[in-house]
């Protein structure tokens, strides 16, 4: 039986599919509890230390990544399965974790599919693919992070225009404004996302959530707050096996083994 969200584990790195193709990935209710599960799955196995997001776009002549929320499913009333309590839009878009998820983008990333991209921490994306928030050409507003999260990527008034015409972004113009981090061929975008993901996967995980932690909060928090996570997360990752393992490894010069924890 196909499920609207696949997880599997490769190594450290757990693999989340959005796997809708028959409707552009686009999120409905069965959509929105398959991915919170996946993300549960991820985020609770201590053996996974990053994520990739992926999306299948088999039998489509022009890939869409996710288009977004499924319109047929909020016309017919359904309009509040589309969301979690704990991750909001997909079960994702709010979801408080640990773990930093790149996401793996070949084709159309629109409205809330953006927006799920946005979520992400870090993107590889194909020359082919487009992201953009078309919410004001149907009489909407992106509802799920978009309008704040866009601009604090790429500025203001790249985001303005973005999201007042409802037009996309090109991926090489996503990429000139920082919000792609690799800009690769289509045939080569999961290859790409898997080997970043495993190059964050040889730095010492505990490191590299808290930092993740702090960074995010950067966009939003203050310099006094952000002193006193940053304090707070050196304290804690000092206390670590991890910490001990990485200075005994540099001073008998040889590869760390971390533990995560």
């Amino acid at each position: 039986m196909t499920t609207p969200v696949e997880y599997e584990k490769r190594g450290k790195v757990g693999v989340i599919t959005l796997n809708r193709p028959e409707a552009r990935n686009a999120i409905n209710g069965d959509v929105a509890s398959a991915f919170e599960a996946a993300l549960d799955a991820l985020e609770g196995d201590d053996d996974v230390w990053v994520g990739v997001l992926r999306a299948n776009t088999a039998g489509q002549e022009r890939p869409v990544f996710c288009a977004g929320a499924d319109l047929k499913a909020i016309n017919s009333g359904q309009a509040g399965s589309l969301n979690t309590p704990r991750g909001g839009f997909a079960g994702f878009v709010y979801r408080e974790r640990k773990k930093p998820i790149i996401a793996a983008v070949d084709g159309l990333a629109t409205a809330g599919g953006c927006e799920i991209v946005l979520s992400t921490d870090l993107v590889v994306a194909s020359t082919r693919s487009a992201f953009g928030l078309a919410e004001v050409l149907r009489n909407l507003v992106a509802g799920a992070g978009g309008l704040f999260r866009l601009p604090q990527l790429i500025g203001k008034n790249a985001a303005m225009e973005v999201i007042l015409t409802g037009q996309p972004l090109t991926a090489q113009r996503a990429y000139e404004l920082g919000m792609v981090n690799r800009l690769v061929e289509p045939a080569d975008v999961e290859t790409e996302a898997m080997a970043l993901a495993e190059r964050i996967c040889g730095a010492a995980p505990l490191a590299v959530w808290e930092s993740r932690k702090v960074v995010n909060a950067s966009m939003y928090e203050s310099e006094e707050t952000l002193i006193s996570m940053t304090n707070k997360a050196f304290g804690a990752i000092l206390a670590s096996e991890d910490t001990k393992e990485g200075l005994t490894a540099f001073i008998e010069k040889r590869p760390p083994n971390w533990k995560g924890r």
